[in-house]
């Protein structure tokens, strides 16, 4: 079947992945010899769709997954999805909400129900779309994070880390979502700039009334739970008052005045109000001086006198207990300008200054994150820490770039207790159960809690199960085994744990990569990986995150229908550099679907030109020097794409690709066959060129495969290499054995040099493309010259010259100069164009662009510039600054080649 004139990536994508996934070709063996080669998808949420941050990480992974199996490597790709607590939850109370009902309506039980037939009717969505990326995933793999196996490892840890007392109960500050009801992870809470105040507020001195200590602050409604002022022990003013107290304005309550370094003396007045309940700083100053913790906002952010009622005195002037109980109930903001308004009555408030700071939101509710301090499970991260970080050290894992390290260290070193309790119905709910008198047992099931009971009470008694769920992160830290089987012993577990490599970008580093390491030394007793690859952040053109209020967001599915899925893909490998982020575009796709586009014409010529593979084609056999030397050049690939795969540099595996099939394959190979393969030319040398041909588009299919999988599939069946979609399992291409390759390499290296640098300086002096030109070489040596006489035919069609001769007299007037080793390259102008006007040209474009140069290279000198511009448009001067400066260098070099 003849190829299309273009190639339609919407007309094979579907029918090839389908092949591949009902042949079984991206299942792994666990009874085969082969080595193990082990990648953990990290899961994307059951409520999530495509974006391009999926699309990057997952090129990445089936890349490196496509390139290991055709190596020969018993490859598991673990795919699933996350139970995504809070966003799945959130999604089904939304479509409650559309039918005039909510969750504590209709109970606990018929709510977990409905969430489990969305999921049937809706939680695909990912999964479909990862198989339009290509995603070669072991499906039949796939796994739920709230699946029956999965729930078990969940249980089995929670019970062990209990009983080993690293999970806890305790009372302690946690990010509090007010709309949701919850706890949430740092992860979860996004900061937003706010333009608010800072009010200045004058707390009277206990024994001093008409002294006063002024603290600023811009939350005014928290000082209700104030049990401290503090300031640094050097402050050279306020140190003084250390050991003195202060009255708290509006409550009346006598605090001490503490000396701590938290307080920063350059920083608002040097001292600073202690509200432990609902400041996470405050909280640890309050742990170090043993101050007293009263929360005086609720669990829906209002005020609540509760914990401070018994502390209300009546002080004249300072302190009413009916203002304060009258803003029980209320809003935290509504609290706020009550309590702005009755200090400036009572004149306590100093002054109020417009202040712009960032205040942490939940990413899911949207409204401001309150610091609230309540009774949580929490596990003991900072012992499970330990072994990760010596993991790290001693090589056991290592981070690719490596500087990813100091990040993870910094992170592990400085760990707290690890809040693992939500307040949400979806999710695993926590396997502990309280007795009458609230005694906790905890154990993998209700019958086992009941035998703890008995045991405990010497009877049977009535248990309540913890109302809460597990934080998702902490099923999530399980993934690498808990997959596999675990806590049965399985032959997965035993084959693909631990596993070769994650890949993930940074901002997961800490909130999942760590407790995966740390789970996984604790519990299997050896890291869940070896490698952990980081890649960046995917931003627009101009180097911006993409938001939705800036209106950049890219939908990967938009540029897979516009360009197909192999120049998406294709696209993101080449762009994507150790610690670099990917700046992703329309036009960048569209740029590199030309290349695909190149390669499918490319092959086109070939079967125009009958070039089929021949199984019993030995590269070794090859006499032509042209045959010798595009073998060579692809051994040179391979190597380049094999050591770019093996150190995780995706950039440099596309860059060779590119650069064997769009110069030495098509732009050079292909045009020096042409002759060869003409009508008349010697039936030996064209059965030779054709063979050469096949065999050599067959290891370009294969070593591009891995980063565009569809078209290099496509064509491997068109073309009859191997079973229909069977380039998948073909083995990874190796480097041949080529008898006189050194020499055929010298010969044909040096002709693409002389036709590119003639070419290049044609086009430095505007020579019309219509106008071939005559070439002379001086100094040139004889076997220069029989070089040229075998390749004179090629040589003057592609880099449009009359003739190529020596020179042996002057230089003629008019003719630029070239080098080329130690052969003078010398091309007549006279007659093909006004040398004068030429000239006057490049030093008018020469003098302007200097000017340019000069103009960004101040501006970048300017530390005002540098400092107020946004990053991109410094990084878009510096761009500029390397282009001016190379086209200088240019520009002089074709004045310099004028004679």
């Amino acid at each position: 079947m003849t190829l299309d004139s273009r190639f339609a990536p919407a007309d094979v994508e579907s029918r090839l992945y389908a092949g591949w996934e009902t042949g079984g070709s991206f299942a792994c063996d666990p009874s085969s010899n082969a080595q193990p080669f082990t990648i953990m998808l990290p899961p994307p949420n059951v409520t999530g769709s495509l974006h391009v941050g999926h699309a990057l990480t997952f090129t990445v992974q089936d890349t490196l997954v496509r390139w290991r199996r055709m190596q020969g490597r018993d490859v598991l790709w673990q795919p699933g999805t996350d139970h995504a607590g809070i966003a799945t939850q959130m999604m089904v109370e939304r479509l409650l909400a559309a039918e005039g009902k909510d969750r504590r309506q209709i109970g606990r039980d018929a709510f977990l129900d409905r969430v489990w037939q969305w999921k049937a009717d809706s939680g695909g969505t990912i999964t479909r779309q990862l198989r339009r990326l290509g995603a070669s995933l072991d499906w039949q793999r796939e796994r739920f994070t709230m699946d029956d196996g999965l729930s078990d490892a969940v249980k089995e840890t929670f019970v062990r880390l209990y009983s080993e007392g690293l999970i806890y109960r305790d009372r302690r500050l946690v990010n509090w979502d007010p709309k949701l009801r919850t706890a949430i992870s740092d992860l979860e809470v996004e900061p937003r700039e706010v333009k608010g105040s800072l009010w200045y507020i004058r707390y009277p001195i206990a024994d001093a009334p008409d002294q006063f200590i002024t603290v600023a602050t811009t939350r005014p409604e928290t000082m209700l739970g104030d049990t401290a002022v503090a300031v640094h022990p050097e402050h050279p003013v306020l140190g003084r008052l250390i050991g003195r107290r202060a009255i708290l304005p509006l409550v009346g309550r006598a605090i001490p005045i503490v000396g701590d370094s938290y307080a920063d003396p350059e920083k608002g007045t040097g001292a600073v109000k202690i509200t432990p309940a609902h400041d996470f700083n405050d909280f640890e100053v309050g742990r170090r001086h043993d101050l007293p913790m009263p929360s005086v906002l609720d669990r829906d952010a209002m005020i609540t006198l509760a914990e401070i009622e018994d502390v209300l005195v009546t002080m004249p002037g300072i302190a009413d207990p009916a203002f304060v109980r009258g803003l029980a109930g209320q809003p935290r903001i509504a609290a706020r300008s009550a309590i702005v308004a009755e200090l400036e009555q009572l004149s306590l408030l100093d002054r109020i200054e417009p202040h712009t700071h960032q205040v942490p939101h939940g990413d899911r509710g949207g409204v401001p994150v309150e610091p609230l301090l309540t009774t949580q499970w929490y596990c003991n991260a900072g012992i499970l820490a330990k072994p990760a970080i010596e993991a790290v050290e001693t090589g056991k894992i290592a981070f690719v770039p490596k500087q990813w390290e100091n990040t993870f260290f910094a992170w592990m070193r400085d760990i707290q207790p690890w809040c693992i309790s939500r307040q949400l119905w979806w999710g695993h709910r926590i396997p502990a159960w309280y007795g009458p008198d609230g005694s906790v047992f905890v154990a993998k099931d209700v019958a086992g809690a009941a035998a703890q009971a008995r045991d405990h009470y010497g009877r049977d008694e009535p248990l309540a199960q913890d109302e809460d769920v597990l934080d998702t992160w902490f099923s999530s830290a399980l993934w690498p085994f808990s997959t596999l089987g675990w806590p049965k012993s399985t032959r997965e577990v035993e084959r693909y744990y631990p596993g070769d490599v994650l890949v993930t970008g940074f901002d997961i580093i800490f909130f999942w990569v760590a407790r995966m390491i740390m789970m996984g030394l604790h519990i299997m007793g050896d890291v869940p990986f070896r490698t952990v690859y980081i890649h960046g952040l995917v931003r627009d053109e101009k180097g911006r995150k993409m938001s939705k209020t800036t209106g950049n967001v890219i939908d990967p599915l938009d540029l897979i229908d516009s360009f197909g899925a192999d120049a998406l893909r294709f696209t993101i490998c080449a762009l994507t550099g150790p610690g670099r982020d990917v700046k992703l575009g329309a036009a960048r796709v569209q740029d590199y679907r030309g290349f695909i586009t190149k390669l499918w014409n490319a092959a086109r010529f070939c079967e125009i030109n009958d070039m089929r593979p021949d199984p019993s084609f030995d590269p070794s056999r090859v006499t032509l020097p042209l045959s010798r030397w595009l073998l060579d050049s692809a051994n040179m690939a391979i190597r380049e794409a094999t050591d770019a795969l093996e150190a995780y540099r995706l950039d440099d595996y596309a860059a060779a690709g590119y650069r064997f099939v769009w110069n030495t394959f098509c732009d050079w190979f292909l045009e020096f066959a042409k002759p060869l393969l003409a009508e008349g030319a010697h039936p030996a040398e064209a059965a030779e060129i054709r063979a050469v041909g096949a065999h050599v588009l067959g290891l370009i299919l294969r070593l591009l495969h891995p980063v565009t999988p569809f078209m290099t599939e496509e064509l491997w069946d068109r073309f009859g290499y191997g079973e229909p979609c069977g380039l998948i399992r073909a083995a990874w291409p190796q480097p041949a054995i080529i008898p006189g390759a050194e020499q055929a390499r010298a010969e044909l290296d040096w002709v693409v040099r002389l036709i590119g640098l003639i070419r290049s300086v044609r086009t430095e002096m505007n020579v019309p493309p219509s106008k071939p030109s005559p070439v002379l070489l001086r100094d040139a040596s004889s076997e220069i010259l029989a070089r040229v006489d075998r390749w004179i035919e090629a040589i003057r069609r592609l880099a449009r010259t009359l003739d190529v001769r020596r020179l042996d007299d002057e230089v003629p007037k008019g003719a630029a100069l070239a080098m080329l080793d130690q052969t003078t390259v010398v091309l007549p102008l006279e007659g093909l164009i006004d040398i004068a006007a030429e000239r006057t040209r490049l030093v008018k474009e020469r003098d302007k662009v200097v000017a340019e140069a000069k103009k960004t290279r101040q501006k970048l000198a300017n530390p005002d510039f540098v400092a107020r511009a946004k990053e991109e448009v410094v990084a878009e001067n510096r761009d500029r600054l390397i282009t001016f400066e190379f086209d200088v260098v240019r520009l002089q070099a074709a004045l310099d080649r004028l004679e």
